[in-house]
């Protein structure tokens, strides 16, 4: 009889832990959002990649009139606030008599993650305007659903997050598809009408304006004088990491044998190259970030109590500033960090050996 009350306690509490699991795992904030933006209709899809949000904003009064954005933000999971805006305006169907299709400004949404209860999740804030986020627009009320009016390249990831999509590679390869801009054909553009003005109040005299054009285009460019050029010097990469400002982005505690770190390119793919200096000394030079990791490995036996590992940006890549997503493995666990280098400092990541290691998340 004890054995038995035993074994339904221990039935009992796994069913509650399997339950606690699962329902705190699906209250993520990835997935489909559908409600009001200061009153207009839209349809968000957040994507989560470490602490940072990216995706796609669509304000719409139809399927077929509507404005997408890509956009990007940050969520904190400590008090569940999330920080979003419309980044990139990447498509544009308002049809001819619509002027006044919702999207036409950019938002800068911040809204709080909360959970109601029956499995509804909803997003409540306020936004404001991208060029002026002291001035409130008006609420954020978004609801998470499965359903979308928008199909697009980030269902893939959004169906697939609890099944190994959630991986920053293919967040970043999606990003890298989600982000062209679509362009209109220019033969289902508008005409414009051609006018040339009257000469000396005589009949008006119709002239083609592209041989001014193409005259125009080739002027000759002015080139630099002699005394110009010989001061355009480029310095060196050390010479970079001297003069710039370092700034400590994570300072991640070691043990074990090794400690294995994976750079990636942040959000787009847009040409960032770095270099690493490991204590002072050049490590590794030309580094392109991409979203395939680009990984080293630091055998711990010959750093010192305290290292530092700073990224130095060799470029800004087309979209300054140079942002890295670093994941870091030591001793079956991992650390994330997002760092970012400019033309005036660098990202510092500070390895140390302490007596006493803090917590971590194990694999």
């Amino acid at each position: 009889m004890q054995h038995t009350k035993k074994s339904l306690n221990a039935s009992v509490f796994t069913l509650f832990f399997l339950l606690f699991y699962t329902t705190s795992y699906t209250q993520m904030i990835t997935g489909v959002w559908k409600g009001k933006i200061n009153k207009k209709k839209v349809e968000i899809k957040i994507i989560q990649k470490g602490d940072s949000l990216l995706g796609t904003s669509y304000y719409f009064e139809s399927e077929k009139h509507y404005r997408r954005y890509s956009i990007k933000g940050y969520f904190d999971a400590g008090t569940n606030e999330a920080v979003w805006w419309d980044d990139e305006l990447l498509d544009e169907r308002t049809g001819r008599l619509s002027i006044t299709t919702p999207g036409k400004s950019p938002y800068l949404s911040s809204a709080d993650f909360n959970c109601p209860g029956s499995g509804q999740m909803m997003l409540d804030g306020d936004a404001a305007l991208k060029n002026k986020p002291e001035s409130i627009q008006g609420p954020v009320q978004l609801e998470k659903t499965n359903e979308t009016t928008f199909p697009d390249e980030w269902d893939f990831i959004i169906e697939n997050y609890t099944s190994g999509a959630s991986d920053p590679y293919y967040i970043d390869s999606i990003a890298s598809i989600a982000s062209i801009p679509v362009i209109i054909p220019e033969e289902k553009m508008i005409p414009q009408a051609k006018t040339t003005p009257p000469v000396n109040n005589r009949e008006t005299v119709m002239t083609d304006p592209k041989p001014i054009q193409k005259t125009e285009a080739l002027k000759p460019i002015e080139q630099p004088k002699p005394e110009q050029k010989r001061a355009i010097v480029k310095k060196t990469i050390e010479e970079e990491f001297t003069i710039r400002e370092k700034v400590i982005a994570v300072e991640i505690p070691v043990t074990g044998d090794s400690i294995e770190l994976r750079f990636y390119d942040n959000a787009q793919i847009d040409g960032d190259s770095i270099s690493l200096f490991l204590n002072n000394k050049l490590l590794f030079q030309h580094i392109r970030l991409t979203a395939v990791a680009y990984t080293i490995k630091l055998p711990v036996s010959e750093l010192n109590e305290t290292n530092e590992l700073v990224m130095v940006a060799e470029n800004l890549g087309e979209i300054p500033p140079n942002t890295s997503y670093m994941l870091a493995i030591v001793d079956n666990k991992r650390y994330e960090a997002m760092l970012k280098s400019t033309e005036e400092s660098s990202a510092v990541i500070r390895l140390s050996k302490p007596k006493d290691q803090p917590n971590a998340v194990k694999n």
